[in-house]
């Protein structure tokens, strides 16, 4: 890309090999404050390589998603906490469905000690995960398996899950926009976790705050039809009205301590000198 300082490339290419970029780090690496490497961080969000997260940036999206390696690195330590989280609300003894993604696998980790499960799932991870475990049953949709993430998608798989009604389904999304539209980007998969969602009694969506800033083509579904929302934080104020007028329960795994620095506040102190930098003795 044009116009990049050799920096910016740099930070851009490390960003597209791991998915996610944070500030403290690039400061580090670079020796540069971490002022400079916000400023680098905002011109390539511009520029729309790139997404702001808290503490840093992720690869931007449109029609296409990160690879599935590069977005199990992206928001890790959230998805773990929102897979756990997610897993106290589901009980011993029911049925569920589980699907695509990288936070319904830490969901299905943090289901290994419950008994008398019943999971169905078009997710070859997932059922990797869960099938050793004696108290736990799992069946796997057939059909064909997109080879970047061991999805099974497409038709055979949205027929074998019209076969059941279980008691919850855990589902992701690539993207929430701020209407409350559940968002993904291959409509295959898209029809799954459709059936999925018209299969279940109650729908537990599962989705860590960067989702929030991310946007797909296809539409999955609207957030009313979810019945439990568990992501790492609190949701912005719109996203949030909606859930309340439509009685959805929001569970925030991981909330912010009255002692943290609001990412805001960090970007707010651009606008003052920077520091002089800092001379490095070898």
């Amino acid at each position: 890309m044009t116009g990049l300082t050799h920096r910016q490339a740099e930070i851009l290419n490390i960003a597209r090999a791991s998915g996610r970029v944070m500030v403290d780090e690039l400061a580090r690496r670079f020796e540069v404050s971490a002022q400079t490497i916000r400023k680098d961080l905002n011109d390539l969000c511009e520029r729309r390589s790139l997404t702001r997260v808290h503490g840093g940036a992720i690869i931007a999206s449109g029609v296409e998603n990160l690879a599935y390696e590069a977005r199990r690195f992206v928001a890790a330590d959230e998805k773990k906490a929102i897979g756990a989280a997610a897993a106290s609300l589901i009980p011993n003894g029911c049925s569920l469905f589980i699907n695509i993604g990288t936070t319904t696998e830490e969901v299905a980790s943090a289901l290994t000690s419950h008994e008398d499960l019943l999971v169905i799932t078009n997710n070859l991870n997932v059922a990797m995960l869960l099938y050793r475990h004696p108290r736990i049953e799992v069946v796997v949709a057939g059909g064909t398996v997109r080879r970047a993430d061991g999805a099974v998608v497409g038709s055979t798989a949205t027929q074998l899950i019209g076969q059941f009604k279980v008691d919850y389904a855990i589902i992701g999304a690539s993207a929430i926009d701020e209407e409350g539209a559940l968002l993904d980007f291959d409509y295959r998969e898209v029809q799954v976790a459709q059936a999925i969602i018209a299969n279940a009694r109650s729908v537990m969506l599962v989705a860590d705050s960067t989702k929030l800033r991310r946007s797909a083509p296809v539409r999955i579904a609207h957030i009313s039809q979810i019945q439990t929302f568990v992501t790492d934080q609190e949701l912005p104020e719109r996203l949030s009205t909606i859930c309340h007028g439509k009685g959805i329960e929001v569970v925030a795994a991981m909330p912010k301590a009255a002692g943290d620095i609001d990412e805001a506040q960090a970007e707010a102190q651009e606008a003052a000198p920077e520091a002089a930098p800092v001379v490095r003795l070898r």
